[in-house]
């Protein structure tokens, strides 16, 4: 990496210019310049959560389908945005906007009331299509007379990231791999344009649970791998198979975890920690801020980059632009990781997460850099 944090891939090449490629591949007028994709009238865009680059490359011979079509003229490399986490990318993938101007900037966002939440698990009462007001792809899309159809499980129908940024269309509930390999091949049978989405997590789940180069992660890859074909194969000619990822992913070893709440350096003038584990947004508390910045300087040492909230937004880490609201949303100080390093509050995150091996949010090529697998039917 270069002695400075390298941002995201913004205005062409990054996971939020997918969707408006894809619309425009499919004849939708107006939206944003993105990698190029053959016109078409159906389109079946697979997200597999956690599918890095380098690891798909590093483990190739594990997923043959997968590592032929990085290599086809078609496909394309691409970043995701930052942080490199869920709720962000998959916000960005489906409105087609730069966190900072969607809003939606960390795991955890400190909303204007103060209030610290988690994007993975919103209180009952948020007004998601408040919280994220911009109209998504999905909807662009019907308004264009597209027929748009989302699979993934009930559960999330309505629910929490779905309804905030990849509302639009039908939803189909599908719960197991080959439910959703049959919705996804259902959704473009049919005549007229269409585009079908498909969300995949158990790769991601795999790499949290026992690391990213794991026996249990190149063998859900290689399953992973087996998906995808069975996806194309069913497909009707003419169909455009676009695969990406929201993120990839390295391990992070449990001597690398900074926590505030056993170090009292970093928790000293500290409001609170937003963000990612990888990319800490530090709110703190008036007057505090030349405190706090040394103070965490001589804990991390050289582990983060420590950045001005003013500094890592013209860097462009959220976009080129970042609207004043979702400016205010953000810590006065970024710690960035720079290796294999994370920070957490124990005192507010789930205990779950402080048993992960794999670990994203930063700004790593193995966190960065996704494909974007193109298949033209």
């Amino acid at each position: 990496m270069t002695d400075g944090p390298t941002p995201p891939r913004y205005g062409g090449g990054s996971l939020a210019d997918v969707l408006p490629a894809v619309l425009t591949a499919l004849g939708v007028e107006g939206e944003r310049p993105g990698p190029a994709l053959a016109p078409t009238e159906r389109v079946v865009v697979l997200l597999v959560d956690g599918l890095g680059t380098r690891a798909l490359q590093e483990h190739a011979a594990g997923a043959p389908y997968l590592s032929g079509l990085l290599g086809s003229v078609a496909s394309a490399q691409i970043s995701t945005v930052f942080p490199s986490t869920t709720p962000i990318a998959l916000t960005s993938l489906g409105t087609g906007l730069t966190p900072g101007e969607h809003g939606i900037t960390g795991l955890f966002v400190r909303l204007g009331s103060g209030l610290l939440v988690n994007m993975l698990a919103l209180p009952a009462e948020t007004d998601l299509r408040a919280l994220q007001p911009q109209p998504t792809a999905f909807e662009r899309a019907v308004a264009a007379g597209v027929a748009v159809t989302r699979a993934g499980p009930a559960a999330f129908d309505g629910q929490g990231l779905t309804e905030a940024g990849l509302r639009g269309g039908s939803y189909l509930a599908a719960e197991t791999a080959a439910e959703r390999a049959a919705a996804a091949v259902a959704s473009v049978r049919r005549p007229g344009r269409a585009l079908g989405y498909v969300y995949y997590g158990d790769l991601d789940a795999a790499g949290h649970r026992h690391g990213c180069r794991s026996e249990a992660w190149r063998a859900e890859l290689a399953r992973v791998d087996g998906w995808v074909h069975q996806v194309a194969d069913g497909l009707p000619p003419g169909t455009t198979l676009v695969v990406t990822s929201d993120h990839g992913m390295l391990d992070v070893p449990r001597e690398n975890w900074w926590d505030l709440a056993t170090t009292p350096a970093l928790d000293a003038g500290v409001d609170a920690v937003s963000g990612d584990l990888r990319g800490a947004q530090v709110h703190v508390r008036p007057g505090a801020l030349p405190d706090v910045r040394a103070a965490w300087q001589q804990t991390l040492g050289d582990a983060f980059w420590l950045l001005d909230r003013d500094a890592a937004v013209d860097l462009g880490l959220y976009g080129p632009v970042v609207r004043d609201e979702v400016r205010a949303r953000l810590g006065d100080l970024l710690a960035l990781a720079r290796r294999d390093h994370v920070v957490v509050d124990s005192r507010h995150v789930p205990p779950f997460v402080l048993k992960l091996v794999g670990m994203h949010g930063g700004v790593s090529p193995d966190e960065l850099e996704v494909p974007l697998l193109v298949h033209q039917v």
